[in-house]
């Protein structure tokens, strides 16, 4: 049903006030001749005809007493209230003034008009009819002081979103009376929820006004990239219609589950009350992201033997990649094809996730790595406090002087992004060294000529000009050679 415009609301009280004004004016003029006119007419003593036209009389006052208290009512709250305050009074502190004045209004009417009659007497002979008049109405005036609690403290107003109690009712508040709470669930039903009912109930609200935040769950397989999956969801939710941009998503890991990896993304709304729509919205986002970063959902599988074939040639195919990656390191030019797969065969893949260490100045090792695919930065300690002093891509080597001398790290390395490096160790190294001897005295020279250059930067910690003549003789002593 559509409530009236203010325009026709106005014209209808400017209307109703002037028939009630009308009607009294006769009535108070010709006072006198209504009390001959009913004596005569209906045969009553003077004072029966003076009481009928006293209560038709408090009858129309009490309609115009009425319509002042709603002109009143909606001056104050309607214009000055909203004004002044900026936000419109609760519909149920309207109806309280409006009882309020209406009832001061006619008691003092009603007290001009007979004015021999005793009200307080009148209550007080009345006070077995209030009694019984309260326990009948116990439920009602439960209700009606639980609504001026509910908005005394105004937990909730109109347009937020609110659950109540254990049958976990949830919709949007419509309306706040002095009865009952009015919301309107998703499915479009309207649930009225008894003031005192509320009172009682534990009620979770999201406000309008405020962000809101939501969770969908998801999840991947083991060997997709949690780095990779964090970035591509966070991309694809922060997009999505009524999430806020104010805040941004967080994506994260929840468990590392059964059959996969186990992941929630929190966004916040900017209307809540749309959240089950863009709840599917950010799920269809996430499906499509997936399907374009080439991401796979987690579901219950078992390894049959005719995948071991399609695991034998990827593994052959990831081999031939770091052939490939190993044969453009500079320091393993020396190297033949044949040397350079003995290496491949023998190195061992790491991923780095964005921010974690690689390895740590100081530590002891015995072996080099070289960056697959990613990023790291090269970090050394000044003054207490970590500096970068280079970055390194793919295709770059660190820590080659821990495989072929054994010296502790010089520097520290950290992933920038995902990173995946090659680690090749001293065992593999000395089983080359084994079947050719003479590439000790050429990886010596490439080594000494790199350790010159990063002296003369002055940028990482190490050996000047004059420890470069030892480093033959270092190598060949740690790998036990003569």
């Amino acid at each position: 049903m559509n409530r009236p415009r203010p325009k026709n609301r106005f014209a209808l009280f400017f209307i109703a006030t002037a028939i009630v004004g009308l009607a009294l004016y006769p009535i108070f003029k010709f006072d006198v001749q209504l009390r001959d006119l009913l004596t005569l007419r209906m045969d009553v003593s003077a004072s029966q005809a003076k009481t009928i036209v006293h209560v038709l009389q408090l009858v129309l006052l009490g309609i115009l007493a009425y319509l002042v208290v709603r002109a009143f009512n909606a001056l104050i709250f309607g214009l000055v209230f909203r004004f002044r305050r900026g936000f419109e009074a609760p519909t149920l502190v309207r109806n309280i003034f409006s009882i309020i004045a209406f009832t001061a209004l006619f008691f003092l009417i009603f007290s001009v008009r007979f004015p021999e009659v005793n009200l307080g007497a009148l209550f007080t002979t009345s006070a077995i009819f209030g009694v019984i008049l309260g326990l009948a109405l116990q439920d009602t005036l439960g209700n009606f002081f639980a609504g001026i609690s509910l908005q005394a403290d105004r937990p909730f107003q109109v347009g937020d979103v609110i659950t109540v109690g254990v049958q976990m009712h949830t919709g949007v508040v419509e309306e706040i009376t002095w009865r009952a709470v009015k919301i309107r669930t998703f499915q479009n039903h309207v649930v009225l929820i008894s003031n005192s009912t509320a009172a009682k109930e534990p009620i979770e609200v999201c406000p309008r006004e405020n962000l809101n935040a939501r969770l969908v769950f998801f999840n991947t397989l083991y060997s997709d990239s949690p780095a990779k999956t964090i970035h591509v969801v966070r991309e694809a939710v922060r997009e999505a219609d009524n999430v806020s941009q104010k805040i941004t998503p967080i994506v994260r890991i929840r468990n590392l589950g059964e059959n996969g990896v186990d992941y929630e993304v929190k966004y916040w709304l900017t209307d809540y009350a749309k959240y089950n729509d863009t709840d599917a919205l950010v799920r269809q986002r996430i499906w499509y992201a997936f399907r374009r970063a080439k991401l796979n959902f987690a579901y219950p599988t078992r390894t049959l033997l005719i995948e071991r074939r399609a695991t034998s040639a990827m593994r052959e195919g990831e081999e031939s990649a770091i052939v490939e990656r190993l044969s453009a390191v500079d320091i393993f030019a020396p190297l033949s094809s044949e040397e350079t797969a003995m290496l491949a065969q023998a190195a061992t893949s790491h991923v780095f996730a964005p921010g974690e260490s690689v390895i740590r100045a100081g530590d002891p090792g015995s072996s080099m790595f070289v960056v697959h695919n990613g990023r790291v930065s090269v970090q050394v300690n000044e003054n207490g406090r970590a500096r970068t002093v280079a970055t390194l891509s793919d295709g770059a080597f660190f820590g080659e002087m821990a495989l072929f001398t054994g010296e502790p790290r010089t520097a520290s390395i950290v992933a920038v992004e995902e990173t995946e490096v090659l680690e090749i160790g001293h065992a593999a190294m000395k089983r080359v060294f084994d079947n050719n001897p003479d590439l000790v005295e050429s990886l010596s020279h490439i080594i000494a000529e790199r350790r010159q250059a990063l002296a003369a930067t002055d940028d990482l910690p190490g050996s000047n000009q004059d420890e470069s003549a030892g480093i033959l003789s270092s190598i060949k002593r740690f790998f036990g050679m003569k």
